[in-house]
């Protein structure tokens, strides 16, 4: 198999080249591998295209670092293959991304389904705390919980063999880029354009989905005005492996229907069809974790002036220290400390954050040992905590701590190690 360009897609299709084409996206620590049950019916209908996100199921590991960024790869893989117009079904991320193909290009996408998936998920905190657990540890933590999160119980324990496979899948998957997927999620949020999703939507969640549940599903359906909801009893995260045979029925419906009716629509033009697309090989044998890299940062925007300069400074902050965090510091300040903080908002972080000549990595080397060399050691946790989050490693931290112990005085070093060192067992131990 030839090497994926960058900027596409690994990929595969299953069924008759002439019928329209439905296109299934995994969740975050998945492969393509997870719709297996769903493809002996499916392909009676349509085309099935599959496709793995970078660095997983051996595919090329090629980071994005937004749900943005993963659609352009999708339409340039889809535009390499003939593929114009489709049907999307995607689980949890692969529900972000279809819901972020119907609002960006809503002329490719002819029906769209929703499984597992929220319009935000969880917070930015959450995502961005599990980039460092996998940076600190690899993904073996999140691997041997992944049943746990995506099965009931009584289905991990009966069929011990899928369980397996699911942990193998997340452990397999390389930790650059699964580090960026959580930082991808972090930043998605499209509560506030579900009114612009013009497409009949399916919203399908299981009854026991304790990472996006009916809570979500409900928001989705209120959200999108052409949807409807389907709870699948007996079924947590990963609904298409755990309740196949239901989910497959649901889908079938779904965009036999939306087909229908699109086709009854534009009478006389092929749109949902599918060129003749060229065969794919088979993707390699799934490789060893590779070893952890720190992640890229996005390049840094200069700030500006006035209102624009306070946003910016705001989005840095949060994106930084946490949501948490900021809201705390914000909610305790009044009429006495409001104006400073919103003089550190401006000029800290949208002004001299926001630079282009550093990355946030050596951003966060600076600022450990500038609170060194000045004894502020009040705020050297949180900003111990913001550079886990901007890459850092603690062997990394650790370096940096020593290297200000011979610059800065062993003292204030010793003081330093020491609250470093409870951050960082706090933040990297893996939740039980």
């Amino acid at each position: 198999m030839s090497e994926t360009p960058k900027d596409t897609l690994q990929y595969r299709f299953d069924g008759p080249e002439d019928a329209p084409v439905l296109i299934l996206g995994a969740s975050l620590g998945t492969t393509w591998h997870m719709w297996d049950r769903q493809i002996p019916d499916l392909i009676r209908h349509w085309r099935v295209f599959r496709f793995d996100m970078p660095g997983h199921g051996g595919a090329p590991a090629h980071p994005c670092g937004s749900v943005g960024e993963l659609v352009d790869r999708l339409l340039a893989t889809l535009d390499e293959a003939g593929v114009q117009r489709f049907g999307y079904a995607g689980c949890a991320f692969g529900g972000a991304i279809g819901a972020e193909l119907a609002l960006r290009h809503p002329q490719r996408v002819a029906s769209l389904a929703l499984i597992a998936a929220s319009p935000r998920f969880g917070t930015a905190d959450e995502f961005r705390q599990r980039g460092v657990i996998v940076r600190s540890n690899g993904l073996d933590p999140i691997a041997r919980s992944a049943p746990e999160r995506w099965f009931t119980p009584g289905f991990a324990a009966a069929q011990p063999a899928i369980t397996d496979w699911a942990v193998q899948m997340v452990r397999t998957t390389d930790p650059g880029c699964y580090i960026a997927a959580c930082e991808a999620l972090a930043a998605f949020d499209v509560r506030a354009e579900l009114g612009r999703i013009g497409v009949p939507t399916l919203v399908l969640v299981g009854s026991e989905d304790q990472v996006t549940g009916q809570g979500e599903a409900r928001t989705l359906v209120a959200g999108i005005p052409d949807a409807r909801l389907a709870v699948v009893p007996g079924a947590s995260h990963l609904a298409p492996v755990e309740q196949p045979a239901a989910v497959t029925d649901l889908l079938v419906r779904h965009f036999s229907t939306a087909w229908q009716n699109a086709t009854d629509t534009m009478a006389g033009q092929s749109a949902l069809g599918a060129v003749p697309v060229k065969p794919v090989l088979a993707p390699p044998a799934l490789s060893p974790l590779a070893e952890i890299a720190p992640m890229e940062q996005p390049p840094a925007v200069p700030g500006t002036a006035g209102a624009d300069l306070y946003e910016a400074g705001m989005k840095v902050r949060r994106e930084v220290l946490g949501d948490a965090h900021v809201d705390r510091v914000l909610a305790s300040a009044d009429d006495f400390s409001g104006d400073f903080q919103e003089l550190v908002t401006r000029y800290a972080w949208g002004e001299v954050w926001n630079r282009p000549g550093l990355d946030r990595r050596s951003r966060s080397c600076v600022t450990l040992t500038a609170l060194v060399a000045g004894g502020h050691l009040d705020e050297l946790a949180f900003h111990t905590r913001a550079a886990l989050r901007n890459g850092l490693t603690p062997a990394e931290i650790k370096e940096v701590l020593l290297q200000a112990a011979v610059y800065c005085g062993v003292p204030a070093a010793n003081s330093a190690f020491k609250i470093a060192q409870a951050v960082i067992r706090e933040e990297t131990t893996p939740q039980e």
